[in-house]
């Protein structure tokens, strides 16, 4: 199972979020299908929007969007306070050649635009208060310098973000994916950042230590070195989508009696698929009567 953990250092002046994110972006790809380069871009995602939402409130959500020109189309992702995320990219065959290294060009897959974060406070309880939307441009489309170039320029929090996800030819083709989130916060010590930045510029990467077993816990030693640091919370993190077969009849009424008593006569029936984890529900003929029915009543 995947863990992330939450903590803090230097005296509660620095925020610290780690995540081993390797099972839940397996099943990512395998829902979704996508190509390699397309799959480690979500695969960031769906990390970085898991760090991000580690300090959500209870019935809270996050979601974060790419809105790009490059292949891949765009990206959406969405977190909660449980550990909960999922996603999906907008054109999950879209495919780039490497880079000159040999590493998977998700800059050159995302292209440019816009990055987009949006906090719904109370979202699981049907509040459906005024949401927090912070927008920036795409700075380098690597996603984690978009996370930390958006907290950096919308929240006012300088940031260290570090994701990776490793793939290999042969299913389940995600062998190792994480990240880490360091957030400097107002009072931190600029010698405590420099040791920090010095540390994090000579860290190995984190999907080779993950592949070799490392905890969200490790991590955070990779990347603070000497100083110390102290965990606060920690929780599972998995791909949990929450669409099923109830909303997807709720969404099938919302088209109206006619346009569901068209589905009966034409079709027989009704299929609904769902975006954010490619899951398909049929609705066969008796399932749309009682739709009908409901609708009739109202």
């Amino acid at each position: 199972m995947d863990r992330l953990v939450h903590g803090t250092a230097a005296d509660g002046t620095i925020r610290l979020i780690s995540a081993v994110t390797t099972d839940t972006v397996i099943e990512a790809v395998r829902r979704h299908e996508t190509a390699p380069t397309a799959s480690a871009a979500l695969g960031r995602m769906l990390t970085g929007a898991a760090l991000l939402g580690a300090s959500l409130k209870e019935f809270d959500r996050l979601t974060v969007r790419i809105d790009a020109d490059g292949p891949v189309g765009g990206i959406i992702v969405e977190s909660n306070n449980l550990g909960h995320v999922r996603g999906y990219v907008r054109n999950p065959t879209a495919e780039v050649p490497p880079k000159p290294d040999g590493k998977f060009d998700v800059s050159g897959i995302v292209g440019g635009g816009m990055f987009h974060v949006l906090r719904e406070s109370g979202f699981e309880l049907g509040l459906h208060r005024e949401p927090y939307i912070g927008s920036v441009p795409i700075t380098s489309g690597e996603i984690a310098e978009d996370f930390a170039f958006y907290l950096a320029k919308s929240e006012q929090i300088p940031s260290a973000v570090m994701l990776g996800v490793l793939l290999q030819n042969t299913e389940p083709f995600v062998t190792a994916s994480g990240g880490v989130m360091i957030q400097m916060m107002p009072g931190v010590n600029d010698h405590i950042v420099t040791m920090i930045e010095d540390t994090v510029a000579h860290a190995p990467h984190l999907t080779s230590v993950i592949k070799e077993g490392a905890t969200p816990e490790d991590l955070l030693r990779l990347v603070l070195g000497v100083i110390d640091f102290e965990i606060l919370d920690e929780k599972d993190v998995a791909f949990k989508c929450t669409c099923s077969i109830e909303r997807a009849a709720t969404m099938i009424a919302a088209l109206g009696k006619d346009e569901v008593a068209s589905m009966k006569a034409e079709d027989n029936g009704a299929v609904m698929n769902c975006g954010f984890c490619n899951e398909t529900y049929d609705l066969d003929e008796a399932q749309l009567d009682s739709i009908l029915l409901g609708l009739a009543n109202n």
